[in-house]
């Protein structure tokens, strides 16, 4: 854990948001402390991107309040602009302009930029620094979006889906920016539905879903609390006694599909599950031992898998009211 023990960088308390009649946030409340990459998880329309353009101040709440280094996102606009850089899935940018005529642009809204040269090279884009955003690929103007909501020096940082389009080598490297981030101390508000990204990158995780914050913890927390560890797979050539597995120590749940047995829990478990079928003379191949992940405890603590829901087409229709640049 990298945060500090000083008063938070964000705040949010009883955060509320309706679209006609749908509940995109509801009841959410989060502190982020300063220094902090805080993840944000869950499937698409879960209410992420709603919760995190509530805090930079782009949607109005229905109710519920926001402080982000102590600034109200609505009243203290003006201010919040010098401190909080925001990257959204979706960049609205001068098509005509190039990378570095764009960062140069927003460079001129902030009291002391970052240098545009070493910003371009930061995200990987002196190749085509010359090129215009509407020639750029969809990974490029994924990363001159990251760039232009670093320029101004922010001491807090909203990423929606950073890595989105990008290559694996592009996506190492942006993981690697926002650790230098953290270690500098700008708090980070990282949007994702990547489980290597959040289990590298996030000190820890708020899991949403249908619009609430079901859990909130470090992402080996949330595995904890998923309540369960490890899982054994293999397929059982012959039959397996009924109650053989339920037994063992450290068994939590034992479930089969056909001769395909998974058994979940903790401790030396692929060692009990391997004596415990010797012993009653069950023959088993493709055995198999996993750790549990993000993506377990989150199937666990949420009863989905990550995965596109019903409400994103409702969503889809509502007029989209956003502020498109935070300057």
């Amino acid at each position: 854990m990298h945060a500090t023990t000083s008063s938070p960088a964000v705040e949010a308390d009883g955060l509320h948001k309706r679209y006609r009649s749908k509940v995109a946030v509801e009841e959410v409340g989060l502190s982020v402390a300063a220094g902090e990459i805080f993840g944000i998880l869950g499937r698409n329309g879960a209410g992420k991107t709603t919760t995190v353009e509530l805090i930079a101040g782009l949607r109005r709440p229905d109710r519920g309040t926001v402080r982000v280094l102590g600034l109200d996102p609505r009243r203290d606009r003006a201010r919040l602009r010098q401190v909080l850089g925001v990257q959204l899935q979706e960049a609205v940018l001068h098509s005509a302009l190039t990378v570095t005529e764009l960062v140069h642009l927003y460079g001129t809204f902030y009291r002391d930029p970052l240098p545009s040269d070493d910003l371009i090279e930061s995200v990987g884009l002196t190749a085509s620094r010359r090129t215009r955003f509407e020639k750029l690929s969809g990974g490029q103007q994924q990363r001159l979006s990251i760039a232009l909501a670093l320029v101004g020096r922010p001491r807090v940082v909203i990423l929606d889906e950073l890595t989105t389009g990008l290559d694996p080598e592009a996506r190492r490297q942006m993981w690697s920016t926002l650790e230098r981030l953290r270690e500098s101390g700008v708090t980070i508000l990282l949007v994702s539905h990547t489980m290597e990204e959040v289990e590298r990158l996030c000190d820890r995780v708020a899991l949403l879903d249908e619009g609430r914050v079901v859990a909130l913890d470090s992402p080996s927390g949330l595995v904890r609390r998923a309540g369960f560890a490890q899982r054994v797979t293999f397929r059982a050539i012959t039959p397996v006694p009924g109650g053989l597995l339920e037994g063992l120590d450290g068994v939590d749940r034992v479930h089969a599909d056909g001769d395909r047995v998974v058994v979940e829990g903790r401790g030396e478990l692929l060692q009990a599950v391997s004596v415990a079928l010797v012993h009653a003379g069950v023959a088993a191949a493709e055995t198999r031992s996993e750790q549990a992940g993000l993506d377990d405890a989150f199937l666990a603590l949420t009863g989905h898998q990550l995965g596109s829901t019903k409400l994103d087409a409702e969503f889809d229709t509502v007029p989209d009211t956003r502020e498109k640049t935070i300057r």
